[in-house]
């Protein structure tokens, strides 16, 4: 671009360069230095590119090593978690079977919702009452799905919901009756698409 100014035809500056009296554009010594060192970074991005690819092998054979040993890890932790919560509950006491029931599908399509109902056969009076009923899974990350608590004023003891299931496993119910018993079910559900991530 020219510039007339006075008569004299003189160059406008570029950005970064300056217009001596001579007319002359002359380049700012850092914009110097750029274009000296413009070619090495352009070969260092050529050598970065090619680092990036085997970094990347690298990194998915890493990730992968590291995703099956955290998935393992889970699982036993998983194992000890839901014998850590039925110990919770239980204690020292002994949980028998009978007079609690649990309904919930043999294969769940979906993981994320899994219905189920409870219930315990109990004449719920002053006397003799359930308290609580518990829903333990022994394959999800948290093993406690749900505690139920009940009065004498409940009328029965039954209830339903819907619980997310990670993968196939063992639900486990117990029921701790107003005397201090347990009762106990388990029932096993295939899952075809897990709900926790799975």
């Amino acid at each position: 671009m020219m510039l007339r100014a006075g008569g004299n035809v003189r160059r406008a500056p570029k950005p970064g360069g300056t217009v001596p009296s001579s007319g002359k554009v002359q380049m700012h010594p850092r914009r110097l230095e750029w274009m000296c060192v413009a070619p090495y970074i352009m070969g260092m991005k050529q050598t970065m590119r090619t680092l990036d690819r085997r970094e990347f092998v690298v990194g998915v054979t890493v990730a992968t090593v590291t995703a099956l040993a955290v998935g393992e890890a889970m699982a036993q932790a998983a194992a000890q978690g839901w014998e850590e919560a039925v110990k919770k509950v239980l204690g020292d006491a002994k949980a028998t079977e009978g007079k609690l029931t649990m309904d919930l599908p043999e294969i769940a399509e979906n993981g994320n919702t899994v219905p189920f109902s409870i219930s315990v056969d109990s004449p719920m009076t002053d006397k003799e009452y359930v308290k609580t009923v518990h829903v333990i899974s022994t394959g999800n990350p948290q093993p406690g799905v749900v505690t139920f608590r009940f009065t004498p004023q409940s009328g029965k003891a039954a209830a339903a919901s819907r619980m997310r299931l990670a993968r196939t496993q063992d639900v486990i119910a117990l029921a701790e009756l107003s005397d201090g018993k347990f009762l106990q079910v388990k029932r096993s559900v295939k899952v075809t698409i897990g709900g926790c991530g799975g």
